[in-house]
């Protein structure tokens, strides 16, 4: 297969924990319902058919710039209490959307064509939102 195939795709992740707590807001939530921690894992992963001019598919340290951003909004918070979860349980599906919708308002590097957010919330459990990026 030849480097110039269009199925060919880069892909880099990076990841970051923190912890953060919530409750969820669904009707019979059992002990999920009171304010309780979680030790979150986020993790990024770009995809795209092209390297940037150097060499990159996105650059690492931009990644974590962003992150570092997103980390000290979402470090310690209660997520109940934040602007972009207002009117919306807080589960993981949603705080993977949400959290991406973050990295893309922030991340201003036109190579990667795809994002995926997955975010565990344990050691078991993770959900993830995947979207296109530059259309």
């Amino acid at each position: 297969m030849s480097g110039t195939d269009t199925t060919d795709a880069y892909e880099l992740s990076v990841t970051r924990d923190f912890v953060a707590q919530h409750f969820l807001t669904v009707p019979d939530p059992g002990p999920e319902g009171d304010v309780h921690s979680h030790h979150f894992t986020v993790e990024l992963h770009f995809t795209g058919p092209h390297l940037g001019d150097f060499g990159y598919l996105v650059d690492i340290d931009a990644v974590e710039g962003v992150l570092d951003v997103l980390e000290g909004h979402y470090r310690d918070a209660l997520l109940n209490d934040l602007p972009e979860f207002e009117g919306l349980n807080p589960s993981i599906e949603h705080f993977a959307r949400l959290f991406g919708d973050r990295v893309e308002e922030r991340l201003v590097d036109p190579t990667p064509t795809g994002l995926t957010v997955r975010i565990w919330e344990d050691e078991v459990s993770w959900a993830s939102h995947t979207r296109r990026l530059n259309e």
